[in-house]
């Protein structure tokens, strides 16, 4: 079997993005947040794809796209803190959101946060059935699952011919 360059592109890049979202789990399990570095590799990473694979004016509408969606789950996170007067999701995993936006764009954004909040969900249910006490109060990092999601979208993506 022979992998052209496109192919190998596809791979390469890819797995780069694994490595980011593997950093940013890691990170994001051990300190709580997400750097912001990372948030803006998985960016970058994101346009260079675009810029080589659809060119500069794609990457300029995937970049206001990924704009648009992080000031819209800002402002999300800015009312559940006014309503609740607690962080129900950190800036890093809006900022993370915003980045995510140029891999899967805009209609793959559902999705993302589908897989995310199943994989969380989960995982709160086998720390309960564990023993673990799990109370309104308890916070578990959601990094890890949204970059999961992130991994797990263009997959799906492709599969399901979605764009």
């Amino acid at each position: 079997m022979h992998l052209g360059y496109e192919g190998l592109y596809l791979i390469g890049s890819y797995g780069a993005l694994c490595v980011l979202c593997c950093a940013v789990a890691l990170i994001d399990l051990r300190h709580g947040i997400i750097a912001d570095w990372l948030n803006l590799a998985i960016a970058a990473l994101g346009l260079a794809n675009i810029v080589v694979t659809d060119g500069t004016t794609a990457a300029l509408s995937a970049m206001a796209t990924a704009l648009l969606v992080g000031v819209l789950f800002w402002l999300l996170q800015r009312l559940y803190f006014r309503l609740r007067h607690v962080d129900g999701l950190g800036l890093g995993d809006v900022k993370f959101l915003a980045a995510a936006t140029i891999w899967v764009g805009v209609a793959g954004v559902p999705t993302l946060l589908l897989i995310a909040a199943v994989a969380a969900l989960g995982v709160a249910g086998g720390l309960q059935l564990a023993g673990h006490e799990m109370k309104r109060q308890t916070s578990i990092p959601f990094g890890p699952f949204l970059a999961l999601g992130l991994l797990a979208t263009p997959a799906f993506q492709n599969w399901l011919g979605l764009s």
